[in-house]
């Protein structure tokens, strides 16, 4: 097995895939991520990560801070999956380096 391989065997991300976008001519994984906060255990806040399809060795999916933040676990779902397309691509831009 070479590197890539291996790379490719790694969960890009234990989130909830949304989407796959693309950018600057890559495909991109687009997840949502669920994190607690025992200071608000009445509200489900999700990052967005990114993850690239060709991903190479050593690169790391790229995440936001939380940006969706619901009373329910089905609302916050729901709410990241109205997010169109250029609004993830706008996230993932904010993400990137220039």
């Amino acid at each position: 097995m070479t590197d890539r391989e291996g790379a490719a065997q790694v969960p890009p991300s234990p989130g909830r895939h949304l989407a796959t976008i693309g950018h600057s001519g890559r495909l991109w994984d687009v997840y949502l991520e669920f994190e607690d906060d025992p200071r608000r255990p009445d509200s489900y806040r999700a990052a967005l990560s990114y993850s690239p399809a060709d991903r190479n060795e050593g690169e790391r999916p790229l995440r936001t801070i939380p940006v969706i933040i619901e009373p329910s676990y089905e609302e916050a779902v729901r709410r990241a999956r109205a997010l169109e397309d250029h609004q993830l691509v706008a996230f993932l831009r904010s993400l990137l380096p220039e």
